[in-house]
Order: structure tokens, then sequence, then C-alpha cells
């Protein structure tokens, strides 16, 4: 699960603001740079450090922002003055600004958000990213772009059937149905540059194991709308994706693969016996808002607080109703209680988490699976040290964090998913 982007946490948890005054720039010049393009930088806010990427077009008078450890990639922004040489922007509804000049092939500037003010220059050029884990074309094995539908909903979901390696029609392996976190995401759980899921595919496949992944109801090539979606309409879905996997009738068994809010929905179908086997990647086993109390807390110290953020259920449920608007998503996710869904899953579960997952816990929800998850020769409950809600290696688990590790999920992991999934 993603935490909500308030888009400068720093501000949130009441950082100390240092008043700064404009800077001068003396001595500008241009080198013939263009203002045009692309351009990063990295703002430090107290413990934090975030990495703000620009790209600017200036006959379109058109520009947007990015938040690397935040998720955020283009987010659009007001442009107030741009120029040649230099640019104001803001986004008012976040109370945020900011101004700068071309001045030796840098953008040199000040950004502001509400009470906090520091300075941020940025150089030219896109991010680059390091993803050693990412497969890369050709492939030992075949894929197939497939589409099936939740009639009921009228939505069609777009996704990838991928086969194992040396597959031979007539066999009959296992297959995983791949359901995502919150957030719309695409197939590949595409988040902070990371896409588990298609790591994942890749590693399944090579171990003889089939998987379909599929992009969110209104997200990539699937349709209908994600904005007025809650979590059941995501467990239709996946009931969907499960109800074409047994019609190819190609299978040995199908189960889902669920990471954070894909693992509520796969206990939904669970408590229902429509998967054969569940993988669990730190799926809630708990009451949804007092684990969203701890995950409010337990962030906001990772990112520097000194005190917790709230003190009570109620008073974390507040909060976060506060900052979403009128979600329909969110008003029914805080109502949830996993109790009831898990304690009547009867297929074989392994549950997953790591040590240092600040979103979905181990110390909430380990206990809740081992008094809730009925008993089976098969079930696992595993915890993974030094890992965190995207189940690579973190030193705190801060979710900012994850934009920089270059780990997307840890080999130990992958091991363990299909050694589990043959043991069936």
């Amino acid at each position: 699960m993603k935490h909500l982007r308030f888009l400068f946490l720093c501000c949130l948890f009441g950082v100390a603001v240092t008043a700064l005054a404009q800077s001068s720039h003396r001595g500008h010049h241009t080198d013939t740079l263009s203002i045009d393009g692309a351009w990063h930088g990295v703002l430090k806010a107290g413990q934090q450090q975030l990495t703000i990427s620009l790209h600017i077009d200036q006959s379109r008078r058109h520009v947007t922002m990015g938040v690397l450890e935040q998720g955020v990639d283009s987010m659009a922004v007001e442009v107030t003055h741009l120029s040649a040489d230099s640019i104001h922007i803001t986004v008012p509804n976040l109370g945020l600004l900011y101004t700068a000049r071309l001045d030796s092939a840098m953008l040199r500037g000040t950004f502001i958000q509400r009470l906090f003010a520091t300075r941020l220059d940025m150089q030219p050029g896109e991010i680059r990213f390091n993803r050693p884990q990412q497969p890369l074309p050709p492939f030992p094995y075949t894929t197939e772009e497939v589409r099936f539908t939740n009639s009921e909903a009228d939505v069609t979901l777009a996704g990838t059937l991928t086969w194992p390696q040396n597959y031979q029609p007539g066999q009959r392996p296992p297959v995983v149905l791949m359901v995502t976190g919150s957030g719309a995401q695409n197939r590949d759980e595409e988040v902070f540059h990371h896409k588990p899921f298609l790591v994942l595919a890749d590693h399944l496949a090579r171990h003889g194991i089939a998987s379909l992944r599929y992009d969110d109801r209104g997200v990539g090539a699937s349709t209908g709308q994600y904005a007025t979606a809650v979590v059941d309409d995501f467990a239709a879905d996946a009931q969907a994706g499960i109800d074409y996997l047994r019609h190819l009738d190609a299978f040995s068994h199908v189960g889902i693969l669920g990471h954070s809010e894909g693992g509520i929905v796969a206990y939904m179908l669970g408590s229902r016996q429509v998967p054969d086997f569940i993988v669990s990647l730190s799926g809630p086993a708990c009451r949804i808002d007092t684990m969203l109390m701890t995950q409010l807390n337990l962030i906001a110290r990772s990112q520097g607080a000194l005190r917790d953020m709230v003190k009570s259920v109620e008073e974390a449920r507040k909060f976060m109703l506060s900052k979403s608007g009128d979600s329909p998503w969110l008003s029914r996710f805080l109502s949830l209680d996993m109790a009831e869904y898990v304690s009547k899953t009867r297929c074989p579960v392994m549950a997953l988490g790591g040590e240092r997952d600040l979103n979905v816990p181990v110390s909430l929800n380990v206990p809740a699976l081992e008094q809730r998850l009925p008993p089976g020769s098969h079930n696992v409950i595993k915890v993974y040290p030094g890992l965190s809600h995207l189940f690579h290696h973190s030193p705190t688990g801060n979710p900012a964090l994850s934009a920089t590790i270059e780990e997307t999920i840890s080999p130990e992991v992958l091991s363990d998913i299909s050694t589990w999934i043959h043991s069936l």
C-alpha cells in the first residue's frame, strides 16, 4: 500500500523554518543553455532529502514537476512567469512556489511551501535509475497480451499472460493472478520506477509457473473508472481474472498473489473459496483503521518527526478523511476488519512481511494472521529481516527511500514464492 502523498511531508511534520532572503544573481550568464527541457535537484528539509524534477516547455508555456521519493512524475503546476532565463511557478492548493533564474548552466532558485523555504538549485538532464533486476528482452519464455471482462461492471481488464520457460501445449503449470496495491497502477505495479510484478513474472516463468498481471481499471489499456472504485470492485475485477484463467483450462492450480491492498483482495476471494492458493505480500489481516494509525506514526518518525502524528484510531480516521476529500475508496477502506475474511480462507496461504514495513507493520499483522488464519499444513507466515513494504532491503523502511534503492525485490523472497507454489 502506498501512503497518501502529501507533497512535502517536511511541512506536515512541522520542520522548523529558516527564513531565506531571495539570493542575488550577479554575474548571470546562460552559457547558451536553454531553459527548455528536463531539470532536477535535491531539496533538503530537516532529515529529508527530496529529488525534485521539472520539465519545461517555453513555447507552450507548460511546466510539470516530479517528486522522485513520493512517486510523483508529472504534477501540473501554474506558470506565472517563464522566459528564456527565468521561471516562476506555483501549486496554489499545496501552498507551493518555486522561482529560479538560469545562471552558469544551473537553475538557481528558492522553493517555498507555506511557512517552509529553502534554496533549490537544479541541473539539466533527466534523473537516471538503475534497476538491475528488471528483465530485458529477448525473454526465454512466451508472453501474450490478453483481455478479460468484469461483465457486471462493464469493465475490460488488459494484461500480460506469461507462460513458463519451455512450456509446451498440454502441460498444466500452476498460474498466479497478480493484484496490485492501493493507488492506480499498471500491470507491472510500477512505483518509484520499480516494476515488481514484471520482476516476479520473469522469475516465476523461469521456474515453471505462469502468471497474469493486468492494468487496474481505468489505467493503461484497461477500461472503467478508477477514481470511483472501492476495494470490493477490485475484488470483482480479480474474480474475473480467476474466471478467465480457469476458462482457459490450461493450469493445474489457479492462485492469487496480492501485494498490500491486493492481499486484501486475495483474502476477500479466499473467504469465498475462489483461488486455489494465496501468496500475500504484506496483505493486511488486521483492522485497517488501527493499521493506518500505526502507519502514520511510523512513517512520520522515519521522516524526522519527534512525536507521534496521531494519538488514537479516531484521530487517524479524521486525519485521513480530511486529506482525501470525498473518497469512496478511503471510506470503505477504513471500515474494513480483515478478521471476517482471513478467518474464512481455507486454501493454502503464504503470508510474507518485511521487518521494516512501515505501511503494514508486522507487529500488528503477524499476530492477526496467527490468530485468524485457519490451520493448514501448507500455510506459511514469514517475516524477512531488513525488508521494506516493497520487499527490498531498506536501512529504515522509509517509503521515500525506495526511489533510491536499486533492488526491486529480495531474491530470497522470489525463491521462497516459487518453491512454495511448487510444494503445493
